[in-house]
This record gives structure tokens, C-alpha cells and sequence, in this order.
């Protein structure tokens, strides 16, 4: 693992799954952060918030300009490895049960039908539709209840940054096995509802905030807006950091 802006990053693909199967392997728990530009930016700005992302197992790489900043400052090449990615990587693998909570019970019930088609033991799964409300309000011991008798080795969560990374937060001293992996969007790109990825041509150029920008215009406007304020400080900060390490 590696810290740069105040995240711990694992980019290591493999090292990734293998801590994820190691930690199910010892009847372990645990939660996993997909960092994009919002919970960069909130990390940075929120030393709280930076304490529960931080003290999950890792956070993987969602954002595709990060390593565009890691390499132009340390010259070192890493690659994103986005929340969608990893999603579809662990649904394909048929390795694990599985249980898929937050949003909509209409994106819930869409990404299960869609899912069954790449993994049929999907069909067998639950799909829980969490309640709107504030992070300190929901009944951990009863989702954890309800986790451990589906005996979900792997437990999705969709609520929205930095709300599912609370969430994960509070639920995991109530669990008593099981990783967390919270995928924001994930939901609805699979389930083909409200949201879809930008195309692939847009992700290889790093162009896939103007998709956004242009799917939400109102939410995506105000946490870009937000990311590009604070950029300036992060770099900064983050060409401080090397510089002290190399004098040290």
C-alpha cells in the first residue's frame, strides 16, 4: 500500500483480491473505500472523515487523474482501478455469496436481473433496499443481524460519498464477519437506471467527468467545482510531502 494526498491506496490488482480473500479466509471483517475526486477532495477538507476512510483495509484508485498527479510528482506509474471494475471483477469471479444494499429497490430489482446473466448464483442473493435516512440512524445491529444470517461473504454498498463510508464505518463493529465494499454508482450503471458510465473512449482520455457533467449537470457541476478549488493545495501539499521525504 502506498499514501499519497492523505488516502492509503492499494493499486495492486492482485494484492487487492488477495487481501480481500485472506481477510474472509480468517473470519475477518473489514471495509474497503473506492476514492474518486468527491472523497479526495472530502478527505482533505474533513480530518473525520479522513480518519474513517483511512482506517478501512484500503482504498482503491476510482479516480483516473490521480495517477496523472502521482506520476508527474514522484514519476511513479500506477493505474485506476475504478469502483465499476471491481464490482464486475467479483460478480464474474462466482467466488464469493454475496449481498447488495442501498438505493432503490427499482435499481436493486434491475441490477439483479442484469447481474444473473453474468453470475446465476446471483438469483440466489439478497438485494436489500436500505432506508433514507441520516448515517447515525440506521439499525447497525439489525443489518448486521441480518448480514450474518445470509452469511454474505461480501457485502455491497451503495448510499453515495462520503455517506456509505460512514455507513461502513458504524456497521463494522456489529459484523461479525464479511468486507465491505462501498461502489457509489455501481448500482445504477449495472441496473441500466438513471445512471450509465461514460463510454470507454471518454474514460481512456480521462474525460469522464464532462459525462457526468452532462448526465447530472446540477450535482456533478458542484463537486467538480469543489475538486478543482481544492486541487491547487493538494498538490501543493502533496510536493511538500516529497520534498521532506527526500531531506529527511
Amino acid at each position: 500500500m502506498h499514501t499519497y494526498f492523505n488516502i492509503r491506496y492499494e493499486f495492486d490488482k492482485e494484492s487487492v483480491h488477495q487481501r480481500i480473500a485472506d481477510k474472509l479466509d480468517g473470519n475477518g471483517t473489514g471495509y474497503i473505500c473506492v476514492a474518486d475526486g468527491v472523497i479526495l477532495d472530502t478527505v482533505n477538507r474533513n480530518t473525520v472523515y479522513r480518519q474513517v476512510v483511512n482506517e478501512g483495509m484500503f482504498s482503491i484508485c476510482d479516480s483516473s487523474y490521480v495517477p496523472l498527479y502521482i506520476r508527474w510528482i514522484y514519476g511513479k506509474r500506477y493505474e485506476q482501478y475504478c469502483g465499476s471494475q471491481i464490482f464486475m471483477d467479483i460478480v464474474k469471479s462466482r467466488k464469493y455469496r454475496m449481498i447488495f444494499m442501498g438505493t432503490r429497490q427499482a435499481v436493486l430489482d434491475a441490477l439483479k436481473k442484469n447481474l444473473v446473466s453474468v453470475n446465476p448464483d446471483v438469483v440466489e442473493m439478497q438485494f436489500v433496499e436500505l432506508p433514507f435516512r441520516a448515517v447515525e440512524d440506521f439499525d447497525y445491529e439489525g443489518i448486521a443481524r441480518e448480514i450474518e444470517a445470509d452469511g454474505a461473504d461480501i457485502i455491497w454498498i451503495a448510499l453515495g460519498a462520503p455517506k456509505q463510508e460512514y455507513f461502513m464505518s458504524r456497521l463494522k463493529p456489529h459484523l461479525k464477519r464479511g468486507v465491505m465494499i462501498a461502489v457509489g454508482a455501481a448500482f445504477k450503471f449495472y441496473s441500466g437506471v438513471d445512471a450509465r458510465r461514460a463510454p470507454a473512449w471518454m474514460v481512456r482520455h480521462h474525460l469522464e467527468f464532462v459525462y457526468r457533467i452532462f448526465s447530472e449537470p446540477k450535482k456533478q457541476i458542484r463537486r467538480c467545482s469543489m475538486i478543482v478549488l481544492t486541487l491547487p493545495m493538494l498538490l501543493t501539499a502533496e510536493m511538500k510531502r516529497k520534498h521532506k521525504s527526500i531531506t529527511q
